[in-house]
């Protein structure tokens, strides 16, 4: 089987852009990002992870493209630039991949442009329906580099961007790409809050992951992208497993048993080629809704005799919904980047662990690990669950 490298990581996230910064934001806890918006929700302020710096314009000749979500992906596309660049001059413009999840796209635009022609007669200039099309952050994407290869989006609500590594994978081991652009955004808007909150899955305060006292999700936003290769020798961090699962239990909820996030840990473990006592570390879906922290929790304890520390990371971030999947990934990059301190991200907003779930050990402050394997869990509506492993390469 082919290796599959991360040769490099773009992030734009409610911690930040820089990688150093994002890194140590991510293992003090900090919880800093999670604002209080009034114009998301009628009546009711709600917690939102929002990104709070300026976000770069798009090219003239990309003004199409324009909205915020495809700002959030330029900002993370910046950061891989440089790496495109030279896959273009090695391998050739039709070599190069593009693959994103996304679930908002930029809605968030349509609703300006409503509002603007309630107030206006008639729609914005800047506005087209393109724009919040599900596959216009890939197209985006691939026309600021000027590429040619495969493009396509994946939209599988909370597991999207999680399952185009496994995409990337294939495209990379069936030699139609040389380079795959791997990734995923999402950005705040009224339609996705206001679906949440119809289904009483917004919590009320700060999201407390596998606390007897959660009470639901903060949605926040955020772009990550990389660049994945197929490896000739090992890269600082590498694509180990892969596992991906459809239980199709309920079109909102998952198996109490959860039967699916077992599958896909297990296949994930399989494709990697490791026992489970090897992972190190567990970045869980963690969502702070009652179903999915009980569901979790007994998958974890299924697939694993021993289980390694774990911790959701959404109260930082809130839950960036289709970005969710690569935005976790990135920080498991970064977990395993790091070059001395093995710190982990500790469990935010839970000082209870809820006793009517099998125990799963959660990071406290301070704790550290050595790692070289870890593993993210992507768990969606509908049934569509997604499990990464990443490693750390023999060059570190």
């Amino acid at each position: 089987m082919t290796s599959i490298a991360i040769t490099q990581l773009g992030l734009c996230s409610p911690l930040g852009n820089d990688h150093q910064q994002v890194l140590a934001r991510l293992t003090q806890a900090d919880t800093s990002a999670m604002v209080w918006r009034e114009d998301l929700i009628p009546e009711q302020a709600t917690l939102v992870g929002q990104v709070q710096q300026t976000l770069p314009p798009l090219p003239e000749s990309l003004s199409l493209f324009d909205c915020r979500n495809n700002r959030l992906l330029l900002a993370a596309a910046l950061q891989i630039s440089d790496a495109v660049n030279q896959a273009k001059q090695q391998y050739g413009t039709d070599r190069i991949g593009v693959v994103l999840g996304t679930s908002t796209s930029g809605i968030s635009h349509g609703e300006y442009a409503l509002q603007y022609k309630k107030q206006h007669g008639e729609m914005p200039a800047s506005y087209h329906y393109t724009q919040q099309e599900l596959g216009n952050g890939s197209q985006f994407i691939q026309a600021y580099f000027g590429l040619s290869g495969p493009n396509y989006t994946i939209s599988t609500a909370c597991s999207s961007s999680a399952k185009v590594f496994a995409s990337a994978k294939r495209l990379l081991q069936a030699d139609l790409c040389d380079m795959v652009i791997v990734g995923g955004a999402d950005s705040l808007c009224k339609l996705t809050l206001n679906g949440f909150n119809s289904l009483e899955s917004v919590s009320a305060t700060q999201c407390k992951p596998f606390s007897p006292e959660r009470d639901g999700i903060n949605i926040g936003e955020a772009a990550a992208l990389f660049t994945l290769e197929r490896a000739s020798t090992p890269a600082k961090v590498m694509l180990a497993g892969i596992g991906e699962s459809s239980d199709a239990h309920h079109i909102s909820a998952p198996h109490p048993d959860g039967l699916g996030a077992i599958k896909a840990m297990q296949q994930a473990l399989v494709d990697a080629d490791i026992q489970a006592q090897a992972i190190d570390y567990i970045n869980l879906h963690g969502t702070a809704t009652m179903q999915n922290d009980a569901m979790e929790s007994r998958a974890i304890n299924t697939v694993f005799e021993q289980i390694p520390a774990c911790s959701s990371t959404k109260p930082l971030t809130g839950h960036t919904l289709g970005a969710a999947g690569a935005l976790e990934a990135a920080f498991c990059y970064l977990l395993l980047t790091q070059s001395e301190q093995n710190l982990l991200p500790p469990q935010a907003g839970n000082e209870i662990y809820d006793p009517r779930n099998p125990v799963i050990p959660l990071v406290r402050q301070g704790q550290s690990q050595p790692l070289n394997y870890v593993m993210s869990n992507s768990f969606a509506f509908g049934g569509s669950n997604a499990s990464l492993i990443f490693c750390r390469g023999a060059s570190q």
